[in-house]
Order: C-alpha cells, then structure tokens, then sequence
C-alpha cells in the first residue's frame, strides 16, 4: 500500500498490529469520538463496519466479514452484499475507498453478491452530492492529477495505455463500426449496431453538413465517424489522432472503402491542428482534455472554423466540478476529466463569442450503450482472459459496470453541444432536422431491425 502505513494484521482471529497514530486519529476523529475502544477482534471489527458504512453514505449494502460480523441496512432490503475476505483490505477501503475498492475486487479480496450495477449505482446515489472522502483519499487523487498532466508527452503516453491495448480486444465487444463511445438509441429495444449509427446521423443533422464541406475531427478513434460524414454526406475530412493502432485501423479501413481520397487520418495532437475547416467536431475527446488545456482547444478551434464556422462537442460530463474516480483515472484512464459546463464553456466560447446553438443530455443512453457492451464483455470473457488474464477482466467488468453505473445513477453525464461563429448562416430555424434520418440510415436500421427480431 502506498504512503507507508503500517497495516492491520489477524493472526488466529486476534490482532497483532495496531494502525500508525494518524490512521487512529483519523478513523476516530471522523466517527465523531475520541473514545478508545477495545482491541478485541469483534469490537474492532464491528467498529471498521460501522466506519465503511460512513464511508459509503449509509448505502443499502449488506457487508460481510469472513468472521461473520455484518452489517446491513435498516430500513430497506440490501441491494446487494459486499463481502470482504480479510481485515487488511477493510481498512484499505476505509482509507481510500475509491483505489483500494477497485484494486480488491480486480485482486478478488472482495466480491459482489447480486447486481454488481445495481450495488455501484446504489454507492453512488447515496453519495450523491456529499464532499470528498478523507483527507488520505483526497491526496491520493491529488497526485494522480500531478503526475497525470495532459502534457502533449502526457496525453500521447495515456492514450496508448488504453486504446493501444490491442484493437482485437475491442473488436470483441464493440460494434462492427468500432464506435467506442454513447450511442443513440431511438427506443431501449434498437440493437447497438443501429444505435451507433443512429448517433453519428444524429451529429452529422446538428451540424447541418452540406456536400463538399470541410470537416476537422479531433479525436477520431477507429475512423469511423470520419468515415461516415465522408461517405453519406460528402464532405472531405481531417481526422486527428494519436493512437498508432487506431490509426492504423481507420487508414486501412478507408483505404478498403475507397475513401482514403476523401478522409485524411493524421497522427498527431489536437494541439497542432492547422489548417481551414468549416465545421470541427470531436467526440469523446474532451473528456480526455484537462481543464487547463481548454482555452488552448477553444484557440486551436477558432484558428480552424473561425467567425464563420460551427462545431459540436460531444463529452462525459457531470453537474458539479469533481474528480473522476482515481481507481478509473489509475488503472483505465489515466488524465482523464470530465467537465462541468461551467467549467468548459467559459474558457472554449467565451473568448471568441462562440454561441452555444444546442445542448442534449444522453445520459440514459451512455447507460444503455454500456449495458451492450458488458453483456458483450461477458460473452468474451474466456477470450478476454486467454489475452490479458483472470485479474484484467475482473478490472474491466468493474470499469464497465462502475461506468454504467455512474449514468443510471446519474454522477456521469453525456453531453453533446453545438456551437457556431458570431458569422456562421448555418443556423437553423427549429429543431426539425434533427428528426429526419438520412435514407441510408433507414434503410440500415430495417436490416439490423428484422436481424434483430
């Protein structure tokens, strides 16, 4: 465990070691009380319950030690049980609930019995505006943010710690476009397939896309949004990335599509995009941005469109300024930061008098999206484990899920937000375009439909 405290020992059910004088100064000063306590193992162990219970907002969880001391909602029935295998990961959990939570169940110290969205989602409503943990958990996130900046270096290395992992992985439970962010679903009954198709019409219909435009696409994953926009609305794309494998992936894509004419993929920062466009895009990009960097990206956006043009962002977000979970920002996604609007739209709009034109919160949908892809992870799992391990895929159903269980609980937001120039004509009168499909997104959506069916 990093920082140097000592830990909690058991030996024949009896404990030998005693916590550093800070850990006890803490564990009692946040009970409220000074009171010392028995070192006896029941009354320590009934203590630390009651002090994770703390931890977790009073959630309807049932928690289970392997001596068979528990403790469990009173007035609700549990929404599930948390059973922790040894002492020494309780006061982990204590300390740094978010990191040493996610690394016990990745390590299989601890385990979920019932709905493993279901008990997240609970967790995260019942600490659902309440301030950071302890002291301890607030340091530990601190420094992730340190050395985590999203330096051009920085930004390059954490990309490549999560999307170069192997696109062989991802193509086991992504769709067969490999959008690897919110779809959008028309009803909870339409296929992922359809969905994700359904969102990138949705954007290209913001946007308002006319044959022969420009298009700049910060953050253009496997290429298949660029690829898209090209192909069904006749625009020529710069398409920006800095992932090797993603790149290499959506240059061979377009080569085999006969658009490599059409959409050029560039390998290199959003930082250094140049050049003329009528319309920038980015989806799932800015999330991965850092606060810091967004009058940078709001520069690098008006060098491209200008006065004249318009753009969408479409993000994770959330409703009060927050860290992401340190476990995520740890061990999935390092740098990552979702904003709040407050936060982005300042410093990205304001300098340049950008006006916001529409913003849509798809929240439920992120949700739905990450349901498909679970379900398909856990199809994979035995392919997922003969790549990566038994402990990887543990580590990533609980991202999934987590992930999951932010938006149905509602501490994560997705948001998609048109904006154009103080010059731009392509402002539309009413909202009515946003519900007329493209004919040949009809017409895949009865295919996959009657597929489905």
């Amino acid at each position: 465990m990093e920082g140097g405290y000592d830990h909690l020992r058991a030996s024949g059910g009896n404990l030998t070691r005693i916590p550093v004088l800070v850990l006890w100064a803490h564990l009692n000063f946040e009970a409220g009380s000074m009171t010392l306590f028995s070192l006896n193992s029941s009354s320590l162990e009934n203590f630390l319950l009651q002090k994770l219970s703390h931890v977790i907002g009073q959630a309807p969880i049932r928690i289970v030690l392997p001596s068979g001391a528990e403790i469990s909602p009173r007035d609700a029935a549990p929404a599930g049980t948390l059973v922790i295998h040894d002492r020494q990961t309780l006061l982990r959990i204590i300390l740094s609930p978010e990191i040493e939570f996610g690394d016990a169940y990745t390590e299989g110290r601890v385990e979920i019995e019932g709905d493993l969205v279901e008990v997240l989602a609970a967790v995260f409503r019942s600490l659902s505006g309440r301030n950071p943990g302890s002291w301890f958990a607030r340091l530990r996130s601190k420094l992730l943010e340190w050395t985590q900046a999203n330096t051009l270096h920085g930004s390059r290395e954490h990309i490549h710690r999560h999307y170069d992992l192997s696109t062989d992985f991802y193509k086991l439970w992504l769709d067969s476009e490999m959008l690897y962010t919110c779809a959008y679903f028309e009803s909870p009954s339409v296929p992922l397939e359809a969905a994700q198709i359904d969102k990138m019409d949705l954007i290209c219909r913001k946007l308002q896309l006319q044959r022969g435009e420009r298009v700049i696409e910060a953050g253009c994953g496997w290429g298949s949004f660029a690829l898209y926009m090209a192909e069904e609305y006749g625009v020529r794309v710069k398409a920006f990335n800095i992932s090797q494998e993603q790149l290499a992936y959506a240059r061979a894509t377009a080569k085999r599509r006969g658009l490599a004419d059409r959409v050029e993929f560039i390998e290199d920062d959003y930082r250094n995009i140049r050049g003329k466009s009528d319309v920038f895009v980015s989806v799932g990009m800015l999330e991965h941005v850092g606060t810091e960097n967004y009058r940078a990206l709001g520069e690098v956006i008006h060098t491209t469109i200008g006065n004249s043009g318009r753009g969408l962002l479409h993000f994770i977000g959330m409703n009060r300024p927050r860290p992401l979970s340190a476990w995520i920002r740890k061990r999935i996604f390092p740098g990552a930061n979702p904003p709040t609007l407050s936060q982005m739209m300042p410093p990205l709009f304001e300098p340049w008098n950008y006006a916001v034109l529409d913003v849509e919160n798809l929240r439920l949908h992120y949700a739905q999206t990450l349901r498909h892809w679970r379900n398909r992870f856990d199809h994979s799992a035995d392919r997922v484990a003969q790549m990566f391990g038994e402990q990887f895929v543990r580590l990533w159903r609980l991202y999934l899920a987590g992930s999951e269980a932010g938006f149905v609980a509602g501490s994560l937001q997705l948001f998609q937000l048109l904006f154009a120039g103080s010059e731009c004509r392509q402002i539309p009168w009413t909202r009515a375009h946003l519900y007329e499909k493209n004919q040949q997104t009809a017409k895949q959506e009865a295919t996959w439909m009657h597929a489905a069916s």
